[in-house]
């Protein structure tokens, strides 16, 4: 399945060089479906849009337990059997209406373990026209892996994705996937274990220690995959208190697992479930999912725990991009695309981020690919009501389905583009968020915000020039040299935003050129 690797035409690089996503190779990843029939659900996942950063165009699951009461019988659960396979009759029609080519399906653990497990392949064959992967544990090691460096690229760490019946880990280095191994850990396989709690616990530590004695040590980020985590890290979120409900990047310390797993341990399932918004069957899962995380965390080590909504499916998608797509930073190929189909005028975030680059000191490079992001976005949401756009956008950069975004990054973003038009906060869902960004950042926000406000008075085509504007910090002097052509748009709104932006900066200003 691996899309090669051509070389990178010179013009796609840079800051803002060209976007991939209109490519020919990238193009035929605009619309991609996918199936991952698991131990414990079989779902279809539909991307759309850039394909480096795709969205979820279609997203359904359906929960058949394919893997049930299999460690007695060694066999595929009748009753989740039947339940796949009209799952996947519905899927395979979805996809034909929504054009998305033939589907790639994935079976794991159960179908690969069952002894009818073939028999189970060929009825899925026969019946619907799909033809399922059935993949080794190893092999699901790496596409999980790789769906969560579609998330984060050059990440460096161990990925721990727990489905129904196994447990898979793989390390991350650099870009690429290294060592991986595979367990029978999987919640389904441990419920059916002899002995209860104090059992499970010896079995789980032991199948860690050989898992452990075969990756070595692991102690940078550990990146949660799978249903279960994600449910943990719900409960994790109610228990907390915690204000921003995305699982994708959300962060639990060693202290925070095991505050966790008690909390799940004594507390009543059902209310559980109803606080966090988990299914009855997967919360029937989650108290012994619970024990193998804090054994996980325990053995390992991590000085990081980062949940991640990608795994076995985005890697299938990533398995089938070419190289330079791959190395692209997900967050901007993704801007880039949404400024290509809703801005007015598409390729002016550039000129925007050249022009007020030098009123915003010497940034992280880290902080600066935001301010890149939130110049290709600063007009996507012109179509909002005059009235909400601050709102929109706000609730838009805080909530929207995108890879390599820190939570706080997601706030600072959001924060900027509201600021982008508006001058105040009030009437949106900020004060709730606030505690994720200190003050100083939120300072920093406004400021790109009423730059981006201010620059966009100045709006001409793609290849304008503005003008220079710089902050000499020492001075507290804010300066703008404005071009001819720039300087007969300066007018008393453009002024005012201009001397807004000196505000909050706490500077003078001189104008030149008006």
């Amino acid at each position: 399945m691996d899309a090669g690797n051509p070389a990178e035409d010179p013009e796609d690089a840079g800051p803002f060089g060209r976007p991939l996503f209109d490519k020919p190779s990238s193009r035929a990843l605009r619309r991609v479906g996918v199936v991952d029939v698991g131990s414990n659900s079989v779902r279809l996942v539909v991307f759309d849009g850039a394909a480096r950063s795709p969205a979820y165009f279609y997203n359904e699951k359906i929960m058949c337990g394919l893997g049930a009461g299999m460690t007695q019988t060694g066999r595929l659960n009748p009753e989740g059997r039947a339940r796949a396979l009209a799952a996947l009759h519905r899927f395979k029609h979805l996809a034909d209406g929504m054009g998305t080519g033939p589907l790639t399906c994935v079976a794991t653990a159960a179908v690969r373990d069952a002894e009818d497990g073939a028999d189970f392949r060929h009825d899925v064959e026969s019946q619907t026209g799909l033809r399922l992967w059935v993949v080794d544990g190893r092999e699901e090691a790496r596409l999980s892996a790789q769906g969560v460096l579609l998330g984060w690229p050059g990440s460096y760490g161990l990925v721990c994705d727990i489905g129904g019946s196994s447990m898979e880990m793989a390390e991350i280095h650099g870009g690429t996937v290294g060592r991986r191994v595979t367990s029978q850990l999987g919640p389904l396989k441990l419920c059916d274990l002899k002995g209860g709690a104090k059992a499970r616990k010896a079995y789980i530590r032991e199948t860690l220690d050989g898992m452990a004695d075969q990756l070595g040590e692991q102690k940078n980020r550990l990146f949660l995959v799978g249903g279960s985590w994600r449910a943990i890290a719900k409960i994790d979120m109610a228990r907390r208190g915690y204000p921003l409900h995305v699982l994708h990047e959300y962060r639990m310390t060693a202290k925070a697992v095991r505050a966790t797993a008690d909390y799940i341990k004594w507390r009543n399932i059902d209310e559980l479930r109803q606080e966090a918004g988990i299914s009855l069957a997967r919360m029937a899962l989650v108290p012994i999912a619970a024990e193998v995380l804090r054994e996980v965390v325990r053995r390992f080590k991590p000085h990081d725990i980062a949940v991640s909504s990608y795994g076995i499916r985005e890697g299938m998608l990533y398995e089938q991009m070419p190289k330079p797509l791959r190395d692209r930073d997900p967050l901007i190929e993704a801007c880039r695309f949404a400024e290509d189909k809703d801005a007015r005028l598409p390729g002016f975030g550039k000129v925007l981020y050249n022009f007020i680059l030098p009123v915003l000191g010497r940034p992280s490079p880290e902080r600066l690919r935001i301010i890149k992001a939130a110049c290709l976005l600063h007009d996507v949401s012109w179509r909002a009501h005059p009235d909400y756009r601050a709102e929109v956008c706000f609730d838009n950069a805080t909530r929207a389905n995108l890879g390599g975004l820190k939570h706080s990054e997601r706030v600072f973003l959001g924060l900027a583009l509201l600021h982008r038009y508006s001058n105040t906060r009030g009437g949106t869902r900020f004060g709730q968020l606030s505690t994720l960004v200190d003050a100083k950042t939120q300072v920093e926000a406004e400021i790109l915000g009423r730059a981006m406000r201010f620059g966009a008075m100045l709006w001409l085509k793609e290849d304008a020039d503005l003008g220079r504007m710089k902050f000499y910090p020492k001075k507290k002097l804010l300066e703008l040299r404005l071009t001819p052509e720039a300087s007969l748009l300066f007018g008393e709104v453009a002024e005012a935003r201009f001397m807004a932006l000196a505000a909050a900066l706490g500077a003078d200003v001189a104008i030149k050129g008006r």
